[in-house]
């Protein structure tokens, strides 16, 4: 029987992506599709960013700045420079090569184009062969309560650094958003071997994708394995403030409490081998390995485990 080859991964920003770009170097490219969160995306200065969608592109055309995790490498900062001489706002760092990106989306959106269409002609010109897919071509934006009041997600994220603690997180109009064909097609696809969930922080960016209509249910429908790696590592967050916000909403920051935060989605969980004791009563399979991903054969050996669990879960679903 021909094996199967498809796999979702479904995605936040820098350290989905280094996962992101471990699964497309040791599969066929054109067998990955990434959902990736849109949550973060907002307006600024006229343009309509998504950082997620960017941060992914630019990761996997070989553009993405090895040591910010985020933006171009090489950049300038003319543009900034120059907003900041007259006056201008700056807290938010948009490059040059970076400006060109939203220049481009925010123009075709406004002529009408969806975003997934967007994406696709961004990664057919950066040469991107696997599929980047927002989690909705519908607007849905991840809004923060603190002490303060309500504050946008970059607001939040960029301006405030993170500094005020979370009270509440809402998805505004993702009740309303509708799940891509296609990402429902793939999920679908008798030709899936694997679902994985990418080391993201799971508040800002996997639930954003999972509170969209249909992309729940059609994960727990679909015949491959779903497989969960924690972005926690003996109590503390890789990067960005996923441990901070999960004491803020009175989780304990381990990879347990991840695990138990996707609950009955998970088939099984990829976790730190500093980790494994924490894990080992959960009920389904635990995989304990190095999760650190700090060079590009790390993030190879980390999704070739990830797989090859997954082709073991399979035989026993």
């Amino acid at each position: 029987m021909e094996s199967k080859s498809r796999v979702v991964a479904l995605s936040g920003g820098i350290g989905g992506a280094k996962l992101v770009l471990g699964l497309s170097r040791v599969i066929s490219p054109g067998d990955l599709l990434v959902i990736a969160n849109t949550g973060d995306d907002f307006e600024h200065l006229g343009f309509w960013i998504s950082p997620d969608l960017d941060t992914l592109m630019y990761t996997l055309a070989g553009l993405a700045d090895p040591d910010r995790g985020w933006g171009r490498r090489d950049e300038t900062w003319t543009f900034l420079q120059a907003q900041d001489q007259l006056g201008g706002e700056t807290w938010f760092r948009l490059g040059d090569g970076d400006l060109a990106t939203h220049l481009q989306r925010s123009e075709k959106l406004k002529a009408g184009v969806p975003l997934s269409r967007i994406t696709a002609e961004f990664c057919r010109r950066l040469g991107i062969a696997s599929r980047i897919c927002p989690m909705s071509d519908d607007r849905v934006q991840t809004r923060v309560r603190t002490p303060d009041g309500w504050l946008s997600f970059q607001d939040y994220f960029v301006r405030r650094q993170c500094e005020p603690s979370i009270l509440e997180l809402v998805y505004d109009g993702v009740e309303k958003a509708r799940a891509l064909p296609e990402v429902l097609q793939a999920l679908n696809d008798p030709d899936l071997r694997a679902v994985v969930i990418c080391p993201s922080n799971p508040y800002l960016s996997i639930d954003p994708i999972l509170n969209v209509p249909g992309i729940c249910e059609a994960l727990a429908d679909c015949s491959a394995p779903v497989i969960a790696i924690s972005p926690i590592i003996s109590g503390q967050a890789v990067k960005g403030p996923t441990a901070k916000i999960m004491r803020e909403l009175g989780v304990e920051p381990t990879a347990l409490s991840i695990a138990k935060h996707y609950g009955e989605l998970l088939d099984g969980f990829v976790v730190d081998e500093t980790d494994a004791a924490c894990c080992r009563d959960l009920d389904i399979p635990v995989i304990a390995t190095q999760t650190l991903m700090l060079t590009l054969a790390d993030r190879e050996a980390l999704a070739r485990t990830v797989l090859e669990s997954a082709d073991t879960l399979a035989k026993s679903l």
